[in-house]
């Protein structure tokens, strides 16, 4: 994927998952990494990893609910590599429960991480990219901006947010920049984990060990984005386990 090569490529929610598979990928394909996410120990037995195996990659810990740790996301890699040519923006929080436990700090927690923390990455990202002339924003959906299931209201509402968001972000970018979208379905992560509705979690852990497909399906759908001539956008992808409804 020459695409990918020298670029440098900035990722929340690096520590695991998702993020953690898409930043061995790059890293892989000759990215320049800029890593974030609130797991200061994880990242770094990441980036050690990366660096062993000849990549290139940095770290700060992250939190995206904090306007100023994107902007110093984005200001380590102007000051490492030069330049900023791709933010992912891909951590999220799912604490998913019912309307009926009245969770209401989690919803407050979901709308702060998955809207406000893919807003500060934008604001932060933005200005930079539109001074370089060139950049590309990749943002982690799910599934459930499409369908909506008892248990998933905010989370649900949190992503159809981050579509309307990014397609918004689209039409405004002009000819220069490019904007996607990447909608995952179920992935073996630790998403369940999160959920403090131990009925949810069960049902949720169930579903995962049955018929999840591994990060590295997302990080491939990412490298391919990415990958493409700076003339071609790829704006949406969605990426589920064949046996998922």
């Amino acid at each position: 994927m020459s695409g990918i090569d020298g670029k440098v490529v900035a990722i929340t929610g690096a520590s695991s998952g998702i993020g953690e598979a898409t930043a061995l990928l790059l890293a892989g394909q000759g990215a320049r990494l800029v890593l974030g996410a609130r797991r200061s120990e994880r990242l770094a037995d990441l980036v050690a990893r990366i660096e062993k195996a000849g990549g290139t990659a940095v770290q700060t810990r992250t939190d995206v609910t904090r306007r100023d740790d994107l902007h110093a996301l984005v200001t380590l890699a102007a000051e490492r590599f030069g330049r900023l040519d791709v933010l992912i923006s891909n951590a999220g929080a799912g604490t998913i429960s019912p309307l009926d436990d009245l969770r209401v700090d989690e919803w407050d927690h979901m709308v702060d991480v998955n809207i406000k923390g893919v807003l500060h990455g934008i604001g932060a990202a933005l200005p930079v990219f539109r001074a370089q002339g060139t950049g590309h924003f990749i943002t982690t959906a799910s599934t459930a901006a499409f369908r909506i299931m008892p248990a998933m209201a905010v989370y649900a509402g949190t992503k159809f947010a981050v579509r309307a968001i990014c397609e918004g972000l689209r039409q405004e970018a002009g000819d220069s920049l490019r904007v996607t979208t990447v909608s995952p379905g179920m992935i073996g992560t630790e998403f369940a984990e999160a959920s403090t509705n131990q009925q949810v979690r069960a049902q949720i852990t169930e579903a995962r060990d049955r018929i999840a497909i591994p990060p590295e399906a997302i990080a491939q759908a990412i490298a391919f984005a990415i990958a493409q001539p700076a003339t071609v956008d790829v704006n949406e992808i969605v990426v589920r386990p064949t046996a998922q409804s």
